[in-house]
């Protein structure tokens, strides 16, 4: 991508702030990513790829458990419409997703409430179960065992 990464720099900035601070401002821009046209939710999406592995984990662990949450609390609509957009581009560019601490977002989604859980892993079954058979594939093989089996795949 040409030009800045604004949507990278807002993710670490987002990482290093206080909780009491870190969830409204991620839940409106989280709900604000529903306003972008295509093209911006795809740089938007692979911005955040992009930036993720680059915040210190125990940041980057913060800052996503909060974004779970709070997609938790989101419509069904919107939740399948966030995690669909970059289960996508994931299943286009696996590659994207390999920089990332999988065993570590799984224990980050492993301390979210038994309810939450569910939620979440429902979306994300629903939206994986809907790709063409590549795609599934292309996911699938990413996605760690351990992973599969609380996802119940």
């Amino acid at each position: 991508m040409v030009g800045q990464n604004f949507a990278g720099n807002i993710i670490v900035n987002l990482a290093n702030l206080p909780d009491f601070l870190r969830s409204p401002i991620l839940k409106k821009r989280m709900v604000e990513f529903f306003t972008l046209s295509e093209p911006e939710r795809e740089e938007v999406i692979n911005n955040a790829l992009e930036a993720g592995p680059t915040i210190p984990f125990p940041n980057f662990s913060k800052l996503f458990k909060t974004w779970l949450k709070i997609l938790t609390t989101l419509s069904e609509e919107q939740r399948e419409g966030l995690f669909s957009a970059y289960i996508f581009e994931v299943a286009r560019s696996p590659q994207k997703l390999i920089t990332f601490n999988l065993d570590g977002i799984l224990e980050i989604f492993l301390t979210l409430e038994e309810n939450e859980r569910e939620i979440l892993a429902s979306t994300i079954r629903k939206i994986i179960n809907n790709l063409d058979e590549e795609g599934k594939r292309r996911i699938l093989i990413i996605v760690p065992e351990n992973a599969k089996k609380h996802l119940k795949f």
